[in-house]
């Protein structure tokens, strides 16, 4: 049974204060596939975006075994420490056999799921890139609108979730592992092309000669890349998250890149074109919705695919049937 409206403004207002309970209801209602769920979500959100748009918002990913998860942890602390109201949200892969996810986060970020200055928010991205885009996004805004100043999402790693991560947010920190010689050869280029910052982890005992070395490989990397900004080149920084031995340079690094994109005058632009490709990718979705419930569609479906399978259609016409049958 749909909540009376006076209930989401109500809600609107718990979140406005802070109230984690409040916002774990409101991130519920957003990650909810029902319609009227959808509308009261929506609403919400237009009634909270005044109160966003004022935090930092860093995307992280790496290489697997990497330790994402510890760096946050370690990130996250040193900057609860500093006075700043932290987010986490992490975009778990969704199993594309059985829909479940694993939802781990909060064991492997053992310090920040018990800090009070801290929220981390574990979401399944349902498989697709417009659900980590749409979702994240909408989550982002509404701990924002709670207050939280620094927002961290990690992303699965895997795949072009980089990229939909890397349009949701500020500053793209992108995490190495020592031994570069070794790693530089699977490494993807489009991964170090949307990197603002390099940062290689593990450099705590017998491995901070490696990790250095490392970073060497990677400014080497860099600097034939080219850079895709012109007044930022992407710096390489070494670091631990065990020891949390250079986690404040990292985060200097982060305010710098935020500040020299202010004084470009690219930070609002980037943010402006953000919104309008939210947009669109609101709209791809509805889309997809559309074509998944619509009954005249979903009993066309297996034939047209059959067809166009077995060589008998061409694909364009196919598509061109299901436009026409959505109306379009």
């Amino acid at each position: 049974m749909t909540r009376p409206h006076e209930d989401d403004a109500v809600l609107a207002e718990r979140v406005a204060r802070g109230e984690r309970a409040a916002l774990a209801r409101a991130i519920t209602l957003i990650e909810s596939r029902r319609a009227d769920h959808r509308a009261r979500a929506q609403a919400l959100l237009q009634s909270l975006l005044p109160r966003t748009g004022k935090a930092y918002r860093v995307g992280i990913t790496g290489v697997p075994g990497v330790g994402k998860s510890t760096t946050i942890d370690a990130l996250g602390t040193y900057l609860t420490g500093q006075g700043h109201k932290v987010a986490v949200l992490a975009v778990d892969p969704s199993s594309t056999r059985t829909g479940g996810s694993i939802l781990g986060d909060k064991t492997r970020m053992s310090r920040l799921s018990v800090d009070p200055a801290a929220f981390v928010r574990p979401s399944p991205s349902g498989g697709t890139l417009g659900g980590i885009a749409a979702k994240t996004r909408e989550t982002m805004l509404l701990c924002e609108a709670a207050g939280f100043d620094v927002v961290l999402v990690e992303t699965v790693g895997v795949g072009q979730s980089e990229t939909a991560v890397a349009d949701l947010t500020d500053t793209f920190l992108v995490l190495m592992l020592p031994g570069a010689g070794d790693e530089l050869q699977g490494i993807k280029k489009g991964v170090l092309e949307l990197a603002d910052i390099v940062a290689v982890n593990k450099a705590d005992g017998d491995n901070v000669t490696r990790a250095r070395a490392a970073a060497g490989e990677y400014r080497a990397a860099l600097h034939l890349l080219g850079s895709r900004q012109a007044h930022w080149s992407p710096p390489v920084l070494t670091y631990s998250g065990l020891t949390g031995d250079g986690i404040p340079q990292v985060w200097e690094q982060v305010l710098l890149h935020r500040a020299k994109c202010e004084a470009a005058g690219t930070f609002a632009a980037t943010r402006r074109a953000q919104q309008v490709r939210w947009m669109w990718t609101l709209l791809q979705e509805r889309l997809a919705a559309r074509v998944a419930s619509d009954p005249a569609i979903k009993a066309r479906l297996p034939a047209l695919e059959r067809e166009v399978a077995e060589g008998t259609l061409a694909p364009t016409l196919a598509a061109n049937e299901i436009a026409t049958l959505i109306g379009l």
